[in-house]
C-alpha cells in the first residue's frame, strides 16, 4: 500500500444540457477538513459529497467547488405582439394609401424588445445533481492518485532521511568506546584530586564504573537504530502514517537529546559526538517537516 500525500488537486469538466466544472484540492490538515462550494438549490447534495470524500480521504483540508455554465440554459426568442403589430400597422398603412412592399423582417427583429432570451430557470438542477453523484468518486479516485505520486516523492525523501540519520547513528557508536574510556579517566582524576592520596582505590573504581554506567549511551544507540527500522517499516507498509511517524520521531529526538546529554563536556573526540548529535536532531527535524503533509 502507498503512502499518500495530503496535497492533490483533480477537476473534471462535463459537457450537458447544463454544463459544469467539477474540481476537488487538498493540503495538509491534523483532521479531515471538507469545504464544499456549491451552487444554491444543491443542498441535498452538500451530505451526499460529504460523505463520499470522507469516505475516501482520512486527513487534510479538502474544498470540492461546483462551477455551473448556465449559458446554455438560455436560448433566443422574440417579442411576437411586437412583431406581429408592427406588421400589422405596416399593412395598414399601405393599404391606406394604395402603396406597395413587403415589411423589412430585419428592421422589425432591430426594434427594441423585438429579440427576446428566454431562461429555463432551474428546472436542470435534478439532472445536474444526477451527474455530480457520477463523476464524484471518479474524481476523488483522480485526487487519491496525485496523493499517492507526491506521497512516493515524499517517502523518497524520508527514507533519504533515514539514511543519513542510521549513518550518524553508526558515527556516534563506533566512538562509544573511547569516549567511555576518555570519560572513566577524567572522572578518576578528579575524584583522586578530590579524596586525596588517602582512599579505597577498589571503592573509588567501583564508584567510577557506576557513573560511566550511567553515562552509557548504549541504550540510546540501541533505541534509535530500532526506530529507524520501525519507521522503514511503516513506509513499506504504507496506508495512514501521519500521525504514527511523527510519534515515532518524538521518540528519535528524545534519544538524541538523552546521548547529547551524556556525552557534553567529555572533550577530545567527544566534540565529534556532540557533532554527530546535532546532524541526527537536524536529520529528524526535517523528517518531522516532511510528515506533516503525509496522511
Amino acid at each position: 500500500m502507498p503512502i499518500y500525500s495530503m496535497t492533490g488537486f483533480a477537476r473534471v469538466q462535463v459537457h450537458q444540457q447544463l454544463s459544469y466544472t467539477l474540481s476537488v484540492k487538498s493540503v495538509n490538515h491534523r483532521f479531515l477538513d471538507v469545504q464544499l462550494r456549491l451552487p444554491s438549490g444543491l443542498d441535498a447534495l452538500e451530505t451526499e459529497l460529504r460523505k463520499a470524500i470522507k469516505d475516501s480521504l482520512v486527513r487534510g483540508h479538502v474544498e470540492l467547488t461546483l462551477t455551473v455554465d448556465r449559458s446554455n440554459q438560455q436560448k433566443g426568442g422574440y417579442n411576437r405582439e411586437l412583431v406581429a403589430g408592427y406588421i400589422a400597422a405596416f399593412a395598414a398603412a399601405r393599404d391606406e394609401n394604395g402603396l406597395t412592399g413587403e415589411p423589412d423582417l430585419n428592421s422589425v427583429l432591430r426594434l427594441p424588445g423585438a429579440l427576446q432570451t428566454e431562461n429555463r430557470g432551474d428546472e436542470d438542477l435534478a439532472a445536474l445533481a444526477e451527474s455530480v453523484r457520477k463523476e464524484i468518486a471518479p474524481l476523488l479516485d483522480q485526487l487519491k492518485i496525485m496523493r499517492a505520486r507526491d506521497g512516493e516523492a515524499l517517502d523518497a525523501i524520508l527514507n533519504a532521511t533515514l539514511d543519513r540519520l542510521a549513518e550518524a547513528t553508526d558515527g556516534v557508536a563506533a566512538l562509544r568506546p573511547e569516549i567511555e574510556q576518555r570519560y572513566q579517566e577524567r572522572l578518576t582524576q578528579r575524584l583522586v584530586a578530590a579524596t586525596g592520596s588517602e582512599f579505597n582505590r577498589q571503592r573509588l573504581l567501583e564508584e567510577v564504573a557506576v557513573l560511566v554506567e550511567r553515562s552509557d549511551i548504549a541504550e540510546e544507540l540501541a533505541r534509535m537504530h530500532t526506530h529507524i527500522a520501525h519507521f522503514r517499516e511503516l513506509l513499506a507498509a504504507g496506508g495512514e502514517l501521519g500521525k504514527k511517524l511523527d510519534f515515532l520521531l518524538q521518540e528519535m529526538n528524545r534519544e538524541a537529546n538523552t546521548l547529547l546529554s551524556k556525552t557534553g563536556g567529555v572533550g577530545g573526540k567527544g566534540t565529534r559526538i556532540t557533532e554527530l548529535g546535532l546532524a541526527m536532531k537536524s536529520e529528524i527535524e526535517k523528517a518531522r517537516e516532511q510528515i506533516q503533509n503525509v496522511e
